[in-house]
């Protein structure tokens, strides 16, 4: 094989891994883009007040949350959904494993998603909604993990 080829097959693996990790649609990053914008992600758990519910028509009503979070901000954003931010004082791994496990078993099945070492993001679907979940360390409490959920009726 001459350097040409080797050059060649290697700009076209560069092209692949660029054209399949670059598959984001719009509506997906529309989607991060408003949890990011929704509410101030510095609360502390020991600063946060509850926020009144329901949350919004657009938001169900039976979403669990892991036992130790409080539901600070809620953001009504009519046909584009509901934002519903929350700070727990459950560990990272522990909202992870909650969000895994019994926020599946309560109907709300994910359709695809990503997982790194401080922050998790998977989209969902199920009980007549549809959205999109988000979870990260707290830069700004220690121990705590912001929980953001976007939600709006299929």
């Amino acid at each position: 094989m001459t350097r040409s080829h080797v050059t060649a097959l290697l700009a076209a693996a560069a092209l692949t891994v660029v054209s399949l990790t670059g598959c984001e649609s719009a509506a997906d990053k529309k989607a991060e883009h408003d949890m990011e914008q929704a509410a101030d992600l510095s609360t502390c758990k020991a600063s946060a007040t509850p926020a009144a519910t329901p949350y919004g028509e657009g938001f169900p009503e039976d979403w669990p949350f892991p036992a130790q979070t409080t539901v600070f901000n809620a953001e009504d954003r009519g046909s584009d959904g509901t934002i519903v931010t929350g700070i727990s004082s459950a560990k990272f791994k522990d909202v992870l494993a909650f969000m895994n496990g019994q926020v599946a078993d309560a109907g709300y099945r994910v359709e695809k998603g990503e997982t790194e070492e401080h922050d998790a993001e998977a989209e969902w679907s199920g009980n007549g909604f549809r959205g999109r979940w988000a979870i990260r360390e707290s830069t700004q409490c220690d121990g705590e993990t912001v929980i953001q959920v976007l939600s709006a009726r299929s």
